[in-house]
């Protein structure tokens, strides 16, 4: 399970670090991909087959099915890391997240989020202040 909020910059040619505590269960291949709320999605490889099981399954006759398929599937890339512990994000991904320099990666469970950290600033600053609306209406954190 992914979980965490960690910094890191892009350099020049496009490589960012992978935090350590990421890296294992990430495994030597992954994907990345375009996520919602204009940041980035990291699956392992296990987690990539899982979804693209349910995303197959979807119905082909519907034609938001079938944007949502070619809009996620058209933008992923399979990454591994180097020996630093970095991966080169591609450039059409890094547009699409408007990753310049300063990156925020998050653990979200079953993946991992690439967001530009003022972005993710902006983003956690109006969900915040949601937060226990929301919770209320999709969790019940009474086990």
């Amino acid at each position: 399970m992914f979980m965490g909020e960690f910094e890191h910059s892009l350099d020049a040619k496009g490589r960012l670090t992978v935090p350590v505590k990421f890296r294992d269960e990430l495994g030597p291949q992954f994907v990345v991909t375009r996520g919602l709320d204009k940041c980035l999605f990291v699956y392992p490889m296990q987690e990539w087959q899982i979804l693209e099981s349910k995303l197959k399954a979807l119905p082909m006759t519907r034609s938001d099915a079938r944007s949502f398929v070619r809009f996620f599937f058209s933008g992923a890339s399979e990454c591994e890391l180097d020996k630093q512990g970095r991966i080169l994000l591609p450039q059409k991904l890094r547009d699409y997240a408007e990753l310049d320099k300063d990156c925020t990666l998050l653990g979200v469970s079953n993946r991992v989020e690439i967001w530009d950290t003022n972005v993710w600033a902006t983003y956690a600053d109006e969900a915040e202040s949601s937060f226990a609306d929301i919770a209320e209406k999709l969790v019940d954190f009474s086990f």
